[in-house]
C-alpha cells in the first residue's frame, strides 16, 4: 500500500474520532461523576489517536495543537480542572479547529492557525502547572516479592510490564510519561524502575531524543486484560520495546482457556490469542522476528521465539502445544471491513446497468428466434443478473443514521444562539438509503432543523402560557414505505399561520387575493424563492433564502416535500426519496408508438378503462366506493394518433395519494437503468429520466409523485369549477348572496 493510500486512511479514521470526540463532549455535558469521566475517558483517546496517526505524516501543526488539548483533557481526568461549560465549548472549538487542520491538510492547503484557541489553552494549563504527583511507588520494604523463571520475571499478584521507549518517540509528537498516567487509569502502579543504561555520554545527548526504560509492577483493575494494557502503548510499539507479562493468577487462566477451547487452531500463534496469553500485535511482532532470521538462514520455532523474547509464558506456550496436538487443525474464518472508494463502486454500478441492456437484449433477440433452449438459459442469466444488481447496489446503501449523528451538535449550538431549551429525539437511524443521496441531503436537512428550532420552536414563556414545558423538542425520524424511504422533521411547537402565509403570498403575488388553494399547496409557499413570514431578520432566518433551497435539492434528488401542521402543537416535514437514483424494477406501458416505464413499486394494479368513463369524457372513476382521479398520458405528452378503442389505467400510489395513468397497453415488467435525460426534455414535468430497452430504443421513465399531483390538481379544478356553475345557476353568486 502507498503512502497516499494510508493517507486517505488517516483522513477517513480521523473523521470518524472527530465525530466520537463531538459525541463525547455532548455526552460530558448531559453526564455527572463516572459517567462524565467514562465520556472524558473516550475524547482523550480519540484526541491521542489522533495526534499519534498525524505524527507518523509529520503533520507538526496538528501534532503541536491536539497534544495541548490533550493536556488539557487529561487535567480534567485528574480532576485538576473542575468541568465547567466553558471548558466544554473551548473543548468544542478545539474539535473544531482540529477538523479545520485535518480537512486543510487533506485538500493540501496551508494549515490555518488558532491564535485565540492557543492562548485560551495555556491560560487554563497555567492553572495547573504546579508539579505533577509523582507516580506511586510502593517502598522497598514493602516491595511484592518476585519469582524468576528463566529470564521471566513474573510477579505473584501483578503483571509486569517492560518498557523500552524508542529514541525518535518525542520526536513524533509522544510524551512517554503520558502513557504512565494513562497506564494508571486502568489501575495501579505499584512499583516502578527508571533503567537509566540508554543514556549516552552528556556531550552526546539529543534533547529531542528519548533514552529512559521503565520497569514496573502493575496490579490491574476489574476487567482489564493483557490486551487493554497494550493498547495503552499502542501509538509506540513500532519505535518501542513492550513487553508485559501475567501474574501467575491470569498464567493460571490463559492456561485453562486454551484447555476449554470447544475447537483448536490451525497455529501456535492463533491458539495464543485466542486464549488471552498473547496479543495479536504481538504475534506480529515475534511472526516479523521469525522471518527476519528466516531469511539469514536462521529456522526458529515460534514458540522458542515468544519464550526468547519474552512474549508469552513457557507454561502458556506448553499448553497451546498440548492443545494442538489433541485436536485437527482447522482454519477460522476472518470477517474483514474493506474500505472501497465510492467512485470504483459508482463504476461497478454502470458495469452491472450495461449488464442489464444487454441480458434484455440478448433475451428480445432469444424470442424473435424463437428458441425455447436459448430462452430457457437466458432466463436462469436473468435471475443471476437480478441479484448482482441488488447486490452492487446494496453496496451503496448507508444508513441515515450517518447524517442524523451530526445533528446533536447543530442543535445544541442553535439552541444557545436561540435563547431556547430544546431537545432533538433521533429514530429510524438503521434505515438505508443511496450513499450518493445521503452525501445531498446533509444541508436541507440542516436548514429544516434550524428552521423548525427558529420558527416552530416558542420561547419559554409562551410555551408555558400554552401549558406546554420549558424545553421544546425536535425529533429525526427514517423509514421504508411505498418504496421510497421517508425522512421526517419535526418539531411541538406553535405550528404554521395559515393566514400569515397567504398574506405574505398575496403580498409578494404568488396567489391571487381571491385564488382558493388547498391547505398543502398553502404550505408549500414557504418554499417559494425569498419567502418569510419571520418579523424580524437574525442570523438564522428572516430573508427568504434556504427553504427554497431545500425544495431545489430535493427536488434534484426526485424527491417531494410533503407537510402537516397544526396550530399550537407543532410541525412536521416529509422528505420522501426514492430508494436509489441508478437501477429500478419497473413496468412498461405504451401510448401510440412511445413507451414509457413507471417504477414497479409504485404500482398497485391495473384494469381495463371503463366504457362509460370514456363516454362521460370525465377524468375521474369509482374504485371500490373510492374516488381515483385519472390522467391520460396520451392528451399529457400529446402522443399523435387515435386512441385505441379498449385502453387500460395503471393505478399508482405516492405516499397516502393514488391517482390512475391511462395508457394503451400493458407490456410488463422489466430491469431499468436510469439515464439523465437530454438537455430538450430536462425541464419537462412528469418525467424522472430514461432508459434504454433491449431493442435499444429509449423509453422515458414517468415522474409518478409529479403525475398523481398533476391528477388530483385537475381534479380539483374540475370540482371548483363544477360548484362555480352550480351556483350561478342558482343565484347565490353574482351578487345575489343571502
Amino acid at each position: 500500500m502507498n503512502l497516499d493510500a494510508v493517507r486517505l486512511i488517516f483522513f477517513e479514521e480521523s473523521e470518524e474520532l472527530l465525530a466520537a470526540m463531538e459525541a463525547a463532549l455532548l455526552a460530558v455535558e448531559a453526564a455527572t461523576g463516572p459517567e462524565q469521566e467514562e465520556h472524558l475517558n473516550a475524547m482523550f483517546r480519540a484526541a491521542h489517536t489522533i495526534k499519534g496517526s498525524a505524527g507518523l505524516f509529520e503533520m507538526n501543526g496538528i501534532v503541536a495543537f491536539t497534544h495541548r488539548c490533550e493536556s488539557l483533557l487529561d487535567r480534567m481526568r485528574s480532576g485538576e480542572l473542575e468541568i465547567t461549560s466553558e471548558l466544554v465549548e473551548l473543548l468544542f472549538s478545539c474539535r473544531d479547529h482540529m477538523s479545520s487542520m485535518i480537512e486543510a491538510e487533506r485538500l493540501g492547503h496551508p494549515v490555518p492557525s488558532a491564535l485565540s484557541l492557543d492562548a485560551q489553552l495555556e491560560e487554563f494549563l497555567q492553572q495547573t502547572q504546579q508539579p505533577s504527583p509523582p507516580l506511586p511507588v510502593v517502598p522497598p520494604e514493602e516491595t511484592v516479592k518476585v519469582e524468576s523463571d528463566g529470564e521471566h520475571v513474573v510477579a505473584s499478584d501483578y503483571w509486569h510490564i517492560s518498557l523500552r521507549f524508542g529514541v525518535d518517540v518525542l520526536r513524533n509528537g509522544m510524551d512517554p510519561i503520558s502513557f504512565l498516567r494513562y497506564l494508571s487509569d486502568l489501575g495501579r502502579i505499584v512499583y516502578i524502575t527508571t533503567l537509566y543504561d540508554g543514556l549516552p555520554d552528556p556531550d552526546d545527548m539529543d534533547p529531542e531524543s528519548c533514552y529512559l526504560g521503565f520497569e514496573i509492577q502493575f496490579s490491574a483493575g476489574p476487567g482489564v486484560d493483557k490486551v487493554a494494557i497494550e493498547n495503552v502503548f499502542e501509538f509506540v510499539r513500532d519505535d518501542s520495546k513492550v513487553r508485559i507479562l501475567p501474574p501467575h493468577s491470569h498464567l493460571a487462566e490463559f492456561v485453562r482457556l486454551i484447555k476449554d477451547m470447544p475447537e483448536g487452531a490451525s497455529l501456535l500463534g492463533e491458539t495464543l490469542v485466542r486464549g488471552g496469553a498473547l496479543t495479536a500485535k504481538e504475534l506480529e511482532e515475534v511472526l516479523a522476528i521469525q522471518r527476519e532470521q528466516t531469511e539469514i538462514g536462521e529456522h526458529r520455532q515460534l514458540g522458542e521465539l515468544l519464550v526468547e523474547e519474552r512474549l508469552a509464558h513457557p507454561t502458556a506456550v506448553e499448553a497451546a502445544l498440548d492443545k494442538q496436538r489433541e485436536q485437527v487443525a482447522h482454519k477460522t474464518r476472518e470477517h474483514r471491513v474493506v474500505r472501497v472508494d465510492a467512485t470504483r463502486l459508482d463504476a461497478l454500478i454502470d458495469l452491472v446497468g450495461e449488464l442489464v441492456i444487454a441480458g434484455a437484449a440478448s433475451l428480445l433477440s432469444a424470442k424473435q428466434a424463437g428458441n425455447p433452449i436459448l430462452l430457457e438459459s437466458l432466463g436462469s442469466l436473468g435471475e443471476l443478473v437480478e441479484r448482482i444488481r441488488d447486490e452492487a447496489l446494496s453496496l451503496r446503501m448507508v444508513p441515515v443514521g450517518e447524517i442524523f449523528g451530526r445533528f446533536p451538535r447543530v442543535v445544541r449550538d442553535t439552541a444557545r444562539e436561540l435563547g431556547k431549551e430544546i431537545q432533538l429525539e433521533l429514530a429510524g437511524e438503521e434505515t438505508e438509503l443511496d450513499k450518493s443521496m445521503v452525501d445531498k441531503l446533509s444541508d436541507p436537512l440542516v436548514h429544516l432543523v434550524r428552521n423548525a428550532m427558529d420558527h416552530g420552536i416558542e420561547t419559554a414563556e409562551l410555551r408555558r402560557k400554552r401549558g406546554k414545558s420549558d424545553s421544546g423538542t425536535v425529533w429525526l425520524n427514517a423509514y421504508h414505505e411505498s418504496g421510497s424511504v421517508v425522512i421526517e422533521v419535526g418539531d411541538d411547537g406553535g405550528g404554521m399561520n395559515r393566514d400569515r402565509i397567504r398574506a405574505r403570498g398575496i403580498e409578494r403575488g404568488l396567489i391571487g387575493a381571491d385564488e382558493i388553494l388547498g391547505d398543502q399547496a398553502l404550505l408549500q409557499l414557504i418554499f417559494a424563492p425569498g419567502f418569510s413570514t419571520a418579523e424580524a431578520v437574525t442570523s438564522l432566518s428572516g430573508r427568504g433564502v434556504g427553504m427554497d433551497v431545500v425544495k431545489r435539492n430535493i427536488e434534484a434528488l426526485k424527491g417531494t416535500i410533503e407537510m402537516e401542521s397544526v396550530v399550537g402543537e407543532g410541525t412536521i416535514i416529509r422528505l420522501r426519496m426514492p430508494l436509489t437514483l441508478a437501477i429500478i424494477d419497473g413496468f412498461q406501458v405504451a401510448v401510440g408508438t412511445s413507451t414509457f416505464v413507471i417504477p414497479l413499486d409504485m404500482v398497485l394494479e391495473c384494469l381495463d378503462l371503463p366504457v362509460e368513463v370514456m363516454a362521460a369524457n370525465r377524468n375521474f372513476l369509482s374504485l371500490r366506493g373510492e374516488v381515483l382521479p385519472f390522467l391520460p398520458l396520451r392528451r399529457l405528452f400529446e402522443v399523435e394518433g387515435r386512441a385505441p378503442g379498449r385502453q387500460a389505467i395503471v393505478v399508482v400510489q405516492y405516499g397516502n395519494q393514488r391517482a390512475g395513468l391511462v395508457v394503451d397497453r400493458l407490456e410488463g415488467e422489466l430491469q431499468a437503468v436510469i439515464k439523465p435525460l437530454g438537455h430538450l426534455f430536462r425541464g419537462v414535468k412528469g418525467l424522472a429520466g430514461s432508459t434504454i430497452l433491449g431493442s435499444g430504443a429509449v423509453a422515458l421513465i414517468l415522474d409518478v409523485p409529479d403525475l398523481i399531483l398533476r391528477a388530483s390538481s385537475d381534479e380539483r379544478r374540475r370540482m371548483v369549477s363544477s360548484s362555480l356553475q352550480e351556483g350561478k345557476r342558482l343565484g347565490v353568486w353574482e351578487g345575489n348572496a343571502p
